[in-house]
């Protein structure tokens, strides 16, 4: 089931990338991160200039500029990326994409998709992108599909 957008997926995934890189270079670079985890630059880029609108990420132009975190990995949940991507009403959609959908007037999926959107939302309002960033390393987790 995919519950994410494209550029949600793509921006937790680089999050994510920055978080195990944290110890190498303070600014990574937009070029590398796009090449290693397999997604458009420009894409990627678009993405990460959201997040720096947002002021999670700073960026530096230049032979070695790139991205970096403006805020600490251990302060950004993983709700706090996905609201600057998808929106603040991201946990108060229907899964079918149906406007108005709620107590009132439900969808077929309402019942079932309420129970698991709440306890999505309360994993990402409680997973720091650090926290992630540790089991990635801890587990040898993998970012590239």
């Amino acid at each position: 089931m995919k519950v994410l957008s494209k550029s949600s997926e793509y921006g937790l995934r680089a999050l994510l990338y920055m978080v195990t890189r944290s110890g190498e270079q303070e600014y990574v670079s937009i070029r590398e991160m796009s090449e290693e985890l397999e997604i458009s630059f420009h894409f990627l880029t678009k993405i990460l200039q959201n997040l720096t609108q947002a002021n999670m990420l700073v960026s530096y132009r230049g032979p070695s500029g790139g991205v970096a975190f403006n805020t600490p990995p251990e302060d950004i949940l993983l709700v706090d990326v996905v609201r600057i991507l998808e929106g603040d009403d991201f946990f108060d959609k229907c899964l079918l994409g149906l406007p108005g959908c709620g107590e009132r007037s439900p969808c077929p999926m309402h019942e079932f998709w309420k129970g698991i959107k709440a306890a999505l939302k309360q994993e990402f309002e409680t997973t720091s992108l650090a926290a992630m960033g540790k089991s990635i390393q801890l587990k040898s987790l993998r970012l590239v599909p």
